[in-house]
C-alpha cells in the first residue's frame, strides 16, 4: 500500500514565462528542479498580429490557460503544490475549479492503477486571483465557420462529413503531438485522409506540438517516484492550442468527433465508488465543462461540441460506410500509426470495421496485418473487450454491449478466429436486434450545442438511424 507521502504528493509544479514569436509559443514548466518545455507552431496564425488585435493581456491568458493544461501531465509525478508563476494573475477561482475538475476526470484511471484514491492533484500554492475578465468576442460578419479537429480516425471522416451534409461551413484541424511519434508522418497521413475526401487545401489548418516532457527518461530515471506512462490532459489542451486560431479567423465553433460510447467508464474503483473511465476527456461531462468555460472566460461566441455526441459507435460505422475510398486512409492506432494490429485500439476498430465495412475495405484498410481475431498479442484485449475480465482496456473503445454486438454481426458474416471461439464459449447469446435497437438510438447532442446546429446534426442522425435499422437487422 502507498505510504502518505506518495498519498499527498511532494515538490511543486510550476509554470515558468512563455516566449513567442509570429508562428510560434514556446513554454516553460516543470516540478522543483526538473524543467520541460513545449512548443506550438502555428501555420495559418501570427501570434504578434493577434496581440494587436486583442489586446496582450487576453493573448497572455490564453497562453497561460495552454501552458497549464500541457504542464499538468507532471500530475502523473504526484506533485503536492501548483504554482502559476507569472500567471498568477489569470489563475482565477473559476479556472481552478476547471483545473481540478480535469485532474479529477483524466486522472482517474491513474489513481485506480495506482491505488492512490486520496490523491486529488496538487494544491493551488498561493490564493487565486479575485478578478475575472470578461471574455472577448468574434466579429459577426460573415457566414460562422466551424473549426472541426481531424485526427484520422473513424470519427473524424463521420464527424466532417455530418458538419458538410448539413450545409455547415467548416474547415479541418490537424495538430500533431509528441505522444504520437514523428510529427510530419502524422500530418501526412492525414492530408492523404483529406485528398481522399476531397477538402480543399484552404480548408485545412494545421498545428505542430513539440513536448520533451513526453519524450523524456523522466519515468526511467526517477523510479522512486513508482510511475506507469505519463497521463495526460490531450482534450483540453488541444481545446485552447486552437483558441489562437479561433481569434485569428473568427471561427464560430470548434467540433471534435467525441462519440456517446465514451461517456461509459471502464470500472467502478470500489474504495471511492468513482466511475473510471479512460475517456473522461472525451465525455459529455468533460465536452460540457470546456465549452461553459470557453464561452465565459475566452470567446463567448464560441461554441465547442461534437456532431456524434448523440449517438454510439453502430451507427457511426455504418455512417462510415458510405465513404469506401476514403477509409483504407483512416488510422487511429497510438502505437505505430497507421495500425500496429496488436493493440486494443486497433483490435476494436478492425473487429467494428469487419461487422460493418465490407471485407474488402478492411483488408485494404489493415493490410499485412490478417485476421486479428488470431492473434496471440490481441487475446487480451478481446476478453477484455468482451467483458471477460476485471476492466474493459484502457483505450479509447466501444463498451462491452457494442464490442458484443460487433461479434455477433462478424459471426453472421462468417468470420472465424481464436477470439470467436471464446465469444462463442464465454459470452451468453446475443440478441443482435434488441442491441441493434438500443445503439442505433438518437439522443440529445446537449444545450451547449447552439440549436440551430444542434436541430440540424439531430434530424440526419435520426434520418441515418431509421435507414441503418431495417438494413443491419437483416445483414
Amino acid at each position: 500500500m502507498p505510504d502518505q507521502s506518495r498519498r499527498s504528493g511532494a515538490g511543486t509544479l510550476w509554470l515558468g514565462a512563455h516566449a513567442r514569436s509570429e508562428h510560434q509559443l514556446s513554454l516553460q514548466f516543470g516540478l522543483d528542479d526538473l524543467r520541460f518545455t513545449a512548443s506550438y507552431w502555428y501555420e495559418d496564425v501570427d501570434l504578434i498580429d493577434l496581440e494587436h488585435r486583442y489586446g496582450p493581456e487576453l493573448l497572455d491568458r490564453v497562453y497561460f490557460h495552454l501552458a497549464a493544461f500541457t504542464a499538468n501531465t507532471l500530475v502523473s509525478l504526484q506533485p503536492a503544490s501548483f504554482d502559476p508563476g507569472p500567471y498568477q494573475r489569470h489563475c482565477t477561482p473559476e479556472f481552478w475549479s476547471l483545473w481540478r475538475q480535469v485532474i479529477h476526470g483524466v486522472w482517474a484511471q491513474w489513481r485506480f492503477e495506482h491505488d492512490l484514491s486520496d490523491y486529488e492533484g496538487p494544491d493551488l500554492l498561493r490564493s487565486p486571483a479575485e478578478a475575472v475578465p470578461n471574455p472577448t468576442s468574434i466579429s459577426d460578419a460573415g457566414v460562422p465557420r466551424i473549426l472541426a479537429f481531424f485526427g484520422g480516425g473513424k470519427d473524424s471522416v463521420v464527424s466532417l462529413r455530418l458538419l458538410q451534409q448539413a450545409g455547415m461551413p467548416c474547415d479541418t484541424l490537424v495538430y500533431s503531438s509528441s505522444t504520437y511519434g514523428c510529427a510530419e508522418k502524422q500530418h501526412a497521413l492525414c492530408s492523404t485522409l483529406l485528398d481522399a475526401l476531397d477538402l480543399p487545401a484552404d480548408q485545412r489548418r494545421r498545428i505542430w506540438s513539440y513536448d520533451d516532457l513526453v519524450d523524456s527518461p523522466v519515468a526511467r530515471l526517477m523510479p522512486q517516484r513508482d510511475l506507469l506512462p505519463l497521463t495526460a490532459a490531450e482534450t483540453p489542451a488541444s481545446v485552447f492550442a486552437a483558441v489562437p486560431l479561433v481569434l485569428a479567423h473568427g471561427y464560430r465553433g470548434l467540433s471534435l468527433g467525441h462519440e456517446r460510447s465514451a461517456d461509459q467508464g471502464n470500472a467502478v474503483w470500489s474504495p471511492t465508488g468513482d466511475e473510471v473511465n479512460h475517456q473522461w476527456g472525451k465525455s459529455a461531462e468533460c465536452e460540457q465543462v470546456l465549452a461553459d468555460y470557453l464561452r465565459t472566460h475566452l470567446v463567448d461566441n464560441c461554441h465547442y461540441f461534437s456532431p456524434l455526441k448523440a449517438v454510439h459507435d453502430p451507427l457511426i460505422f455504418t455512417l462510415l460506410a458510405a465513404e469506401p475510398d476514403a477509409i483504407p486512409f483512416t488510422h487511429s492506432c497510438n502505437v505505430e500509426k497507421p495500425w500496429c494490429g496488436r493493440c486494443a485500439k486497433c483490435a476494436y476498430v478492425w473487429l467494428g470495421y469487419s461487422a460493418y465495412l465490407p471485407a474488402d475495405v478492411v483488408t485494404r484498410t489493415f493490410h499485412g496485418h490478417g485476421n486479428l481475431f488470431d492473434h496471440p498479442a490481441n487475446q487480451v484485449w478481446f476478453r477484455q473487450l468482451l467483458g471477460l475480465s476485471e476492466h474493459t482496456p484502457f483505450e479509447c473503445v466501444g463498451g462491452i454491449e457494442e464490442t458484443r454486438l460487433a461479434f455477433a454481426l462478424c459471426q453472421r458474416r462468417g468470420l472465424r478466429g481464436v477470439a470467436m471461439d471464446v465469444f462463442e464459449r464465454e459470452v451468453p447469446p446475443v440478441d443482435v436486434d434488441a442491441l441493434l435497437a438500443r445503439y442505433l438510438d438518437v439522443a440529445s447532442l446537449g444545450d451547449w450545442c447552439p440549436p440551430a446546429w444542434r436541430e440540424s446534426l439531430e434530424g440526419r442522425l435520426r434520418d441515418a438511424a431509421a435507414e441503418a435499422r431495417p438494413r443491419m437487422a437483416t445483414s
